[in-house]
Protein backbone atom coordinates (compact mmCIF):
# COMPACT_ATOMS: atom_id res chain seq x y z
CA UNK A 1 0.00 0.00 0.00
CA UNK A 2 0.78 3.79 -0.42
CA UNK A 3 2.37 5.63 2.15
CA UNK A 4 2.73 9.00 3.65
CA UNK A 5 6.48 9.43 3.50
CA UNK A 6 6.61 13.35 4.01
CA UNK A 7 4.45 16.50 5.62
CA UNK A 8 5.38 20.08 4.51
CA UNK A 9 3.52 23.13 5.40
CA UNK A 10 4.40 26.57 3.93
CA UNK A 11 2.89 30.37 3.87
CA UNK A 12 2.33 31.65 0.43
CA UNK A 13 2.30 35.17 0.92
CA UNK A 14 3.05 37.83 -1.85
CA UNK A 15 5.99 39.39 0.41
CA UNK A 16 7.74 36.33 0.14
CA UNK A 17 8.17 37.32 -3.79
CA UNK A 18 8.22 41.35 -3.12
CA UNK A 19 11.45 42.91 -2.56
CA UNK A 20 11.05 43.90 1.14
CA UNK A 21 11.38 47.94 -0.17
CA UNK A 22 8.65 47.48 -2.53
CA UNK A 23 6.27 45.59 0.63
CA UNK A 24 4.90 49.40 1.00
CA UNK A 25 2.47 48.77 -2.10
CA UNK A 26 1.01 45.99 -1.10
CA UNK A 27 0.00 47.87 2.33
CA UNK A 28 -1.48 50.88 -0.32
CA UNK A 29 -4.22 48.44 -0.39
CA UNK A 30 -4.39 47.71 3.30
CA UNK A 31 -5.42 51.97 3.93
CA UNK A 32 -7.57 51.25 0.68
CA UNK A 33 -9.98 48.68 2.88
CA UNK A 34 -8.80 46.29 -0.15
CA UNK A 35 -8.68 43.21 2.26
CA UNK A 36 -10.80 42.34 5.07
CA UNK A 37 -8.40 43.29 8.09
CA UNK A 38 -9.90 40.88 11.01
CA UNK A 39 -7.96 41.31 14.35
CA UNK A 40 -8.21 39.94 18.00
CA UNK A 41 -12.01 37.96 15.68
CA UNK A 42 -12.76 41.13 14.92
CA UNK A 43 -13.68 43.09 12.10
CA UNK A 44 -11.10 46.97 11.56
CA UNK A 45 -10.66 49.62 9.48
CA UNK A 46 -7.42 50.78 8.50
CA UNK A 47 -7.54 53.78 10.63
CA UNK A 48 -8.93 51.66 13.28
CA UNK A 49 -5.99 49.16 13.92
CA UNK A 50 -3.48 51.93 13.77
CA UNK A 51 -5.34 53.68 16.46
CA UNK A 52 -5.49 50.11 18.45
CA UNK A 53 -1.89 48.89 18.02
CA UNK A 54 -0.42 52.45 18.46
CA UNK A 55 1.43 51.46 21.65
CA UNK A 56 3.60 48.41 19.72
CA UNK A 57 5.38 50.89 17.66
CA UNK A 58 5.24 49.07 14.57
CA UNK A 59 6.66 51.98 12.45
CA UNK A 60 9.69 52.12 14.05
CA UNK A 61 10.45 48.54 15.23
CA UNK A 62 9.00 46.30 12.45
CA UNK A 63 9.16 48.77 9.45
CA UNK A 64 12.65 49.72 9.16
CA UNK A 65 14.00 48.37 5.99
CA UNK A 66 17.13 46.13 7.54
CA UNK A 67 14.32 44.47 9.74
CA UNK A 68 12.01 44.22 6.59
CA UNK A 69 15.33 42.85 4.46
CA UNK A 70 16.66 40.50 7.32
CA UNK A 71 13.46 39.03 6.96
CA UNK A 72 12.93 38.42 3.83
CA UNK A 73 16.01 37.11 3.17
CA UNK A 74 14.94 34.76 6.43
CA UNK A 75 11.95 33.63 4.26
CA UNK A 76 13.65 32.50 1.43
CA UNK A 77 16.45 30.63 4.04
CA UNK A 78 13.36 28.81 5.18
CA UNK A 79 11.42 28.29 1.49
CA UNK A 80 15.32 26.74 0.38
CA UNK A 81 15.01 24.97 3.50
CA UNK A 82 11.39 23.07 2.38
CA UNK A 83 12.41 22.65 -1.35
CA UNK A 84 15.66 20.69 -0.33
CA UNK A 85 13.52 18.42 2.43
CA UNK A 86 11.24 17.44 -0.65
CA UNK A 87 13.74 17.26 -3.53
CA UNK A 88 15.90 14.31 -0.94
CA UNK A 89 12.54 12.83 -0.22
CA UNK A 90 11.48 12.60 -3.82
CA UNK A 91 7.92 11.76 -3.14
CA UNK A 92 6.40 9.35 -6.03
CA UNK A 93 3.05 11.34 -5.58
CA UNK A 94 1.73 14.65 -3.39
CA UNK A 95 -1.50 15.52 -1.59
CA UNK A 96 -1.35 19.72 -1.81
CA UNK A 97 -3.64 21.01 0.38
CA UNK A 98 -4.87 24.68 0.06
CA UNK A 99 -7.74 27.04 -0.54
CA UNK A 100 -9.31 29.42 -3.42
CA UNK A 101 -10.23 32.77 -3.22
CA UNK A 102 -12.61 32.91 -6.05
CA UNK A 103 -10.36 32.17 -8.47
CA UNK A 104 -11.80 28.94 -9.06
CA UNK A 105 -15.26 28.75 -7.05
CA UNK A 106 -17.04 31.54 -7.01
CA UNK A 107 -20.12 32.34 -4.87
CA UNK A 108 -22.35 30.00 -7.38
CA UNK A 109 -21.04 27.01 -5.85
CA UNK A 110 -18.31 27.16 -2.89
CA UNK A 111 -17.79 23.27 -1.59
CA UNK A 112 -16.64 23.05 1.87
CA UNK A 113 -14.26 20.38 0.25
CA UNK A 114 -13.11 19.60 -3.16
CA UNK A 115 -10.76 17.38 -5.50
CA UNK A 116 -9.56 18.10 -8.35
CA UNK A 117 -9.03 14.50 -10.02
CA UNK A 118 -7.99 15.90 -13.78
CA UNK A 119 -5.32 14.42 -15.61
CA UNK A 120 -3.21 17.65 -16.31
CA UNK A 121 -3.56 20.98 -14.08
CA UNK A 122 -3.11 23.91 -15.87
CA UNK A 123 -1.41 27.36 -14.19
CA UNK A 124 -1.77 30.08 -16.51
CA UNK A 125 -0.62 33.81 -16.79
CA UNK A 126 -4.24 36.08 -16.10
CA UNK A 127 -4.67 38.63 -19.12
CA UNK A 128 -3.34 41.78 -19.16
CA UNK A 129 -6.73 43.39 -18.54
CA UNK A 130 -7.43 41.06 -15.72
CA UNK A 131 -3.85 42.24 -14.23
CA UNK A 132 -4.77 45.73 -14.53
CA UNK A 133 -7.87 45.28 -11.98
CA UNK A 134 -5.16 43.81 -9.20
CA UNK A 135 -4.15 45.23 -5.82
CA UNK A 136 -1.25 47.27 -6.07
CA UNK A 137 2.00 45.42 -5.69
CA UNK A 138 0.43 42.07 -6.58
CA UNK A 139 1.63 41.71 -9.83
CA UNK A 140 5.46 42.24 -8.67
CA UNK A 141 4.65 38.51 -6.60
CA UNK A 142 2.99 36.92 -9.44
CA UNK A 143 6.14 34.87 -10.70
CA UNK A 144 5.88 33.24 -7.47
CA UNK A 145 2.68 30.62 -8.06
CA UNK A 146 2.34 31.81 -12.12
CA UNK A 147 5.27 30.76 -14.37
CA UNK A 148 4.82 34.20 -17.00
CA UNK A 149 4.41 31.39 -19.61
CA UNK A 150 2.24 29.14 -18.19
CA UNK A 151 2.52 25.46 -17.63
CA UNK A 152 0.53 22.09 -17.63
CA UNK A 153 1.65 19.52 -14.83
CA UNK A 154 0.29 16.13 -14.39
CA UNK A 155 -2.57 15.45 -12.23
CA UNK A 156 -2.63 11.97 -10.52
CA UNK A 157 -6.75 10.71 -11.58
CA UNK A 158 -6.66 7.55 -10.10
CA UNK A 159 -4.98 8.51 -6.54
CA UNK A 160 -7.72 11.26 -6.82
CA UNK A 161 -10.76 9.22 -7.39
CA UNK A 162 -9.59 6.54 -4.55
CA UNK A 163 -9.93 9.80 -2.20
CA UNK A 164 -12.95 10.61 -3.30
CA UNK A 165 -14.22 7.16 -2.65
CA UNK A 166 -12.69 6.13 0.60
CA UNK A 167 -13.58 10.11 1.97
CA UNK A 168 -17.19 9.87 0.87
CA UNK A 169 -16.83 6.03 3.00
CA UNK A 170 -15.58 7.96 5.48
CA UNK A 171 -18.68 10.08 5.74
CA UNK A 172 -17.22 13.28 4.55
CA UNK A 173 -19.21 14.77 1.33
CA UNK A 174 -16.26 16.02 -0.95
CA UNK A 175 -16.99 17.78 -3.77
CA UNK A 176 -15.29 17.04 -7.14
CA UNK A 177 -13.88 18.43 -10.41
CA UNK A 178 -12.39 17.10 -13.23
CA UNK A 179 -12.14 20.60 -15.09
CA UNK A 180 -11.99 23.24 -13.27
CA UNK A 181 -14.47 26.08 -13.01
CA UNK A 182 -13.28 29.27 -15.07
CA UNK A 183 -13.55 31.22 -11.82
CA UNK A 184 -13.07 35.22 -11.97
CA UNK A 185 -10.02 35.14 -14.30
CA UNK A 186 -11.93 32.77 -17.01
CA UNK A 187 -9.10 30.83 -17.82
CA UNK A 188 -9.67 27.33 -15.81
CA UNK A 189 -6.96 27.64 -13.73
CA UNK A 190 -5.21 26.33 -10.51
CA UNK A 191 -5.69 28.58 -7.64
CA UNK A 192 -2.18 30.09 -6.13
CA UNK A 193 -2.14 28.35 -3.35
CA UNK A 194 -1.29 25.62 -5.52
CA UNK A 195 0.86 27.38 -7.94
CA UNK A 196 3.10 28.44 -5.17
CA UNK A 197 4.18 25.21 -4.15
CA UNK A 198 4.82 23.64 -7.46
CA UNK A 199 7.04 26.54 -8.18
CA UNK A 200 8.63 27.59 -4.84
CA UNK A 201 8.87 23.86 -2.95
CA UNK A 202 9.22 21.76 -6.00
CA UNK A 203 11.16 24.27 -8.44
CA UNK A 204 9.44 23.28 -10.73
CA UNK A 205 9.91 19.91 -10.88
CA UNK A 206 6.36 19.14 -9.72
CA UNK A 207 5.23 15.52 -9.30
CA UNK A 208 1.96 14.35 -9.95
CA UNK A 209 0.00 15.36 -7.11
CA UNK A 210 -4.05 16.14 -6.22
CA UNK A 211 -5.01 19.43 -5.43
CA UNK A 212 -6.98 19.29 -2.35
CA UNK A 213 -9.58 22.58 -1.58
CA UNK A 214 -10.57 23.34 1.81
CA UNK A 215 -13.01 26.79 2.12
CA UNK A 216 -10.96 28.36 4.74
CA UNK A 217 -12.53 32.04 3.82
CA UNK A 218 -15.87 32.19 2.95
CA UNK A 219 -18.55 32.01 5.07
CA UNK A 220 -20.75 30.02 6.08
CA UNK A 221 -19.09 26.56 4.68
CA UNK A 222 -15.65 26.99 6.47
CA UNK A 223 -15.00 23.45 7.90
CA UNK A 224 -14.40 24.18 11.90
CA UNK A 225 -10.81 22.87 12.71
CA UNK A 226 -11.62 19.74 14.31
CA UNK A 227 -13.51 19.03 10.75
CA UNK A 228 -10.27 20.00 8.86
CA UNK A 229 -8.21 18.01 11.25
CA UNK A 230 -10.58 14.53 10.88
CA UNK A 231 -10.36 15.47 7.16
CA UNK A 232 -6.57 14.91 7.52
CA UNK A 233 -6.72 11.67 9.22
CA UNK A 234 -9.18 10.41 6.71
CA UNK A 235 -6.97 11.81 3.63
CA UNK A 236 -4.15 9.81 5.38
CA UNK A 237 -6.45 6.28 5.81
CA UNK A 238 -6.86 7.01 1.80
CA UNK A 239 -3.72 6.85 0.88
CA UNK A 240 -2.37 3.75 3.33
CA UNK A 241 -5.63 2.18 1.48
CA UNK A 242 -4.14 2.84 -2.29
CA UNK A 243 -2.47 0.35 -4.24
CA UNK A 244 1.02 -0.07 -4.88
CA UNK A 245 4.39 1.29 -2.89
CA UNK A 246 4.08 4.24 -3.58
CA UNK A 247 5.47 7.16 -1.28
CA UNK A 248 3.01 10.52 -0.76
CA UNK A 249 3.90 13.92 0.53
CA UNK A 250 1.01 15.93 2.07
CA UNK A 251 1.69 19.77 1.46
CA UNK A 252 0.15 22.66 3.36
CA UNK A 253 -0.22 26.24 1.81
CA UNK A 254 -0.78 29.81 3.47
CA UNK A 255 -0.94 31.32 6.45
CA UNK A 256 -0.36 32.07 9.21
CA UNK A 257 -2.03 35.28 10.55
CA UNK A 258 -2.83 38.09 7.54
CA UNK A 259 -3.91 40.04 6.68
CA UNK A 260 -3.25 41.67 10.01
CA UNK A 261 0.10 39.91 12.26
CA UNK A 262 -1.10 38.36 15.07
CA UNK A 263 2.04 37.34 16.64
CA UNK A 264 0.37 36.02 19.96
CA UNK A 265 -1.53 34.23 17.75
CA UNK A 266 0.97 32.45 15.98
CA UNK A 267 2.67 31.49 18.86
CA UNK A 268 -0.40 29.73 20.47
CA UNK A 269 -1.11 27.66 16.95
CA UNK A 270 1.99 26.46 16.56
CA UNK A 271 2.45 25.74 19.86
CA UNK A 272 -0.54 23.61 19.22
CA UNK A 273 0.66 22.24 15.98
CA UNK A 274 4.29 21.20 17.41
CA UNK A 275 2.93 19.48 20.47
CA UNK A 276 1.06 17.30 18.57
CA UNK A 277 -1.98 17.26 20.70
CA UNK A 278 -5.35 16.66 18.52
CA UNK A 279 -7.38 17.82 21.11
CA UNK A 280 -5.42 21.41 21.79
CA UNK A 281 -5.28 22.09 17.92
CA UNK A 282 -8.65 21.36 17.37
CA UNK A 283 -9.80 23.33 20.15
CA UNK A 284 -7.75 26.58 19.38
CA UNK A 285 -10.49 29.67 19.33
CA UNK A 286 -11.82 29.45 16.17
CA UNK A 287 -13.18 33.25 15.73
CA UNK A 288 -9.38 34.10 15.14
CA UNK A 289 -9.28 32.01 12.32
CA UNK A 290 -11.08 33.88 9.31
CA UNK A 291 -9.69 36.31 6.68
CA UNK A 292 -6.27 35.11 5.71
CA UNK A 293 -5.58 33.20 9.06
CA UNK A 294 -7.80 31.22 7.91
CA UNK A 295 -5.22 29.23 5.63
CA UNK A 296 -4.28 27.65 9.03
CA UNK A 297 -7.07 25.05 8.21
CA UNK A 298 -5.07 23.70 5.56
CA UNK A 299 -2.19 22.94 7.98
CA UNK A 300 -4.37 21.54 10.68
CA UNK A 301 -5.73 19.16 7.66
CA UNK A 302 -2.09 18.24 6.91
CA UNK A 303 -1.21 17.68 11.16
CA UNK A 304 -4.13 15.51 11.02
CA UNK A 305 -2.86 13.12 7.76
CA UNK A 306 0.74 13.15 9.56
CA UNK A 307 -0.54 11.85 12.96
CA UNK A 308 0.20 8.10 13.28
CA UNK A 309 2.66 8.21 10.77
CA UNK A 310 5.34 8.39 12.80
CA UNK A 311 6.69 11.34 11.28
CA UNK A 312 6.98 14.69 13.49
CA UNK A 313 6.68 18.59 13.44
CA UNK A 314 9.81 20.13 13.17
CA UNK A 315 9.18 24.20 13.11
CA UNK A 316 11.93 25.92 10.44
CA UNK A 317 11.12 29.47 10.90
CA UNK A 318 8.73 31.92 11.79
CA UNK A 319 9.12 35.28 10.60
CA UNK A 320 6.57 38.14 11.13
CA UNK A 321 6.38 40.02 7.89
CA UNK A 322 5.07 44.16 8.81
CA UNK A 323 4.07 46.32 5.61
CA UNK A 324 2.41 49.51 7.53
CA UNK A 325 2.00 50.78 11.17
CA UNK A 326 -1.27 49.35 11.66
CA UNK A 327 0.15 45.84 12.22
CA UNK A 328 -0.56 44.70 8.68
CA UNK A 329 1.13 42.28 6.84
CA UNK A 330 1.40 38.43 6.48
CA UNK A 331 3.65 35.85 9.20
CA UNK A 332 5.36 33.57 7.67
CA UNK A 333 5.63 29.74 8.99
CA UNK A 334 7.27 27.17 7.54
CA UNK A 335 7.39 23.47 9.13
CA UNK A 336 8.21 20.55 7.80
CA UNK A 337 6.86 16.39 8.84
CA UNK A 338 10.17 14.05 8.76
Amino acid sequence: MAKLSLGIATAHGPLLSTPPDQWWQRGEADRRGFFELFYKGKLYTFDELVKERADENIAELQLNPQVMAERHAACQAAIATLAETFEKSAPDLALVIGDDQHESFLDDNMPAFAVYYGDKIDNLPMSAEEQAKRAPGENLADWSHRPPEGATYEGAPELAMHLLKSLITDEFDVAYSKKLPAGRHGNHSISHAFGYVYRRVMNDEVVPNVPVYINTFYPPSQPTLKRCYDFGKALRRAVESYPGDQSVAVIASGGLTHFVVEEDVDKEFLDALLSEDEKRITSLPLELYNGGTSEARNWIATAGAMAGTGLHPQLIDYVPCYRTEGGTGNAMGFVQWV
